[in-house]
């Protein structure tokens, strides 16, 4: 294998920061550095072991990518590192061969003088509990033969299956940090023997205001460990984090610095749609021959959820994630999505984050995202591990002037979008739609004729005649059923005012029976009563 040269222009550079002497950034390595295509190498060259090698190879992975040809060298030695990429190039490999080689298992013989056997000796924090969840998937394909305990660990779900995990001992443990400092502070999380320390998509964790908790997280590992950091971006406050925290890091990036944001094999579209349009644009996109696994993205949850329930009325099978499904539900959908049992995911950005699915032809922003990161991070998604991908943006009127900041900020050339309507041929054209495609699979039910609908059991009841209200009920009075004049009103009125006359002890009433008195009768002015 070539060894790696360091970049001419790339030496290492002091910065100010913290301290008398502040913190290094060290070298900077880029896809320079690599040797030619046709000197490809095997994980085996970079120095990994056998058996993370072989359980790599059974399922297909043999030639790492550039992120991994970069990291992992560095990475096995103990060597803190910042590493930047664009989403989908292999990234959590990059990290996570390295993070397995580094820890002790079970099996080894070395396992037994450890200062604290089944406390966790790696921790991997990432942003949302997807990601954490792709993070775990990956480190146990590449364990499959080294049998290593990884636990993860996110919020949404109960405390037992973590606790008893942790009570049993793990050897890596991945979470998102708002659960793990709850464990912590629990004192159900021992982060004392630490050796591997990493922060995956630390870029999205400032967004999401993470980096209070990943600091206190950070401040109770031990100041001898290895930091990982792995960013897309790199903002000031993640510089400052690693300025504090990294011990005169390696910075390797991915890729040269005339290279744009997006991944070039994902074939990039822009249109301008009409809201109402979108639903039947997107029923025949669906439809394309080279369409076979769509991810489609929103802003809010209820539109992923309306969008959801529109494609499985046309006939499609698609399934949702958004913040107000529980986990249990989003975990659900998404194995369906990865397992061919659904082809259509539909997601808002933040659920979406980290998700890593084979073969996704498609990407379709059914609304245009709200800064070029979002956009990158979407259309991230397909493209992946050297695959070509499509990336379609529906861009609303009212979105022109938020589509033009991200399409100068990436350069991307869509300076002006077509307006493009479920009937234009261009739409047919550039996405190779079959002629006459329409936005469903199947029609709608129709709605049965008057005479034809089912009748209820209580219409077959003969109608009762309808009761006046009591709004509309007669203020004549009655007597026996027999109307009553004025004058015998009169005379009632008199009676029941007038005191009734006791009735002698031991003998029986006779006659109409007493009427009750009414209250504010003229009874209670009686002079007659008594005191």
């Amino acid at each position: 294998m070539r060894p790696l040269t360091l970049c001419p222009s790339e030496r290492t550079r002091r910065v100010p920061g913290s301290g008398k002497a502040g913190r290094a950034i060290g070298t900077t390595l880029t896809t320079d550095t690599l040797p030619p295509a046709d000197e490809r190498h095997t994980f085996a060259d970079l120095g990994v072991i056998e058996p993370i090698s072989e359980a790599l190879k059974l399922i297909g992975i043999e030639h790492p990518f550039p992120i991994q040809s970069l990291s992992i060298p560095i990475a096995i030695q103990g060597t803190d590192m910042i590493g930047q990429a664009r989403t989908g190039t292999g990234k959590t490999l990059a990290f996570g061969v390295s993070l397995l080689q580094r820890i002790v298992v079970q099996s080894d013989p070395g396992y037994a003088d450890l200062e604290a056997p089944g406390a966790p000796q790696a921790l991997v924090m990432c942003p949302t509990r997807e990601l954490a969840l792709q993070v775990t998937r990956d480190l146990e394909v590449a364990s499959t033969i080294r049998k290593v305990r990884i636990l993860t660990v996110y919020g949404g779900v109960g405390y037992d299956t973590q606790l008893d995990t942790l009570s049993d001992g793990v050897d890596v443990v991945v979470g998102t940090p708002g659960r793990l400092l709850d464990l912590l502070q629990r004192r159900n999380l021992n982060l004392g023997h630490v050796k591997v320390l990493v922060l995956d998509e630390a870029d999205e964790m400032l967004d999401l205001g993470f980096l209070p908790d990943v600091e206190k997280l950070i401040a109770r590992t031990p100041k001898t460990r290895q930091t990982l950091l792995f960013s897309a971006t790199m903002p000031s406050a993640i510089v400052a984090l690693s300025r504090m925290h990294l011990n005169q890091p390696i910075n390797v990036r991915a890729e040269a610095h005339d290279e744009s944001a997006t991944v070039p094999l994902t074939h990039q579209h822009v249109f301008q749609v009409h809201d109402l349009d979108k639903p039947e644009i997107v029923g025949r996109i669906l439809q394309a021959p080279n369409c076979t696994r769509t991810m489609i993205f929103t802003r809010t949850k209820r539109a992923a959820q309306r969008i959801t329930d529109d494609l499985n009325d046309r006939g499609f099978n698609a399934e949702s994630i958004h913040g107000d499904l529980s986990q249990v539900a989003r975990e659900k959908a998404l194995t369906k999505f990865r397992e061919g049992k659904a082809d259509i995911l539909v997601a808002t950005d933040v659920a979406a984050r980290g998700i890593d699915v084979a073969d996704v032809t498609h990407v379709i922003n059914y609304e245009c995202p709200d800064d070029d990161k979002a956009y990158v991070h979407r259309i991230g998604r397909t493209g992946r591990a050297g695959a070509q991908g499509i990336a379609i943006t529906f861009v609303d009127w009212a979105d022109i002037t938020r589509w033009h900041v991200i399409n100068n900020t990436l350069d991307l050339g869509f300076h002006e979008p077509p307006e493009t309507y479920s009937t234009s041929d261009s739409l047919y054209e550039e996405l190779e739609i079959p002629v006459g495609t329409k936005g469903r699979i199947k029609e709608a039910a129709p709605r049965p004729p008057r005479e034809d609908r089912p009748d209820r059991g209580d219409r077959e009841r003969p109608r009762q005649p309808r009761q006046p209200s009591d709004r509309n009920r007669s203020r004549r009075r009655l007597r026996d059923g027999a109307p009553v004049t004025e004058g015998e009103s009169v005379a009632v009125v008199a009676e029941v005012a007038a005191p009734a006359e006791p009735t002698p002890a031991g003998e029986e009433r006779t006659g109409a029976p007493r009427r009750r008195r009414r209250r504010g009768g003229s009874s209670r002015g009686n002079s007659d009563a008594p005191a």
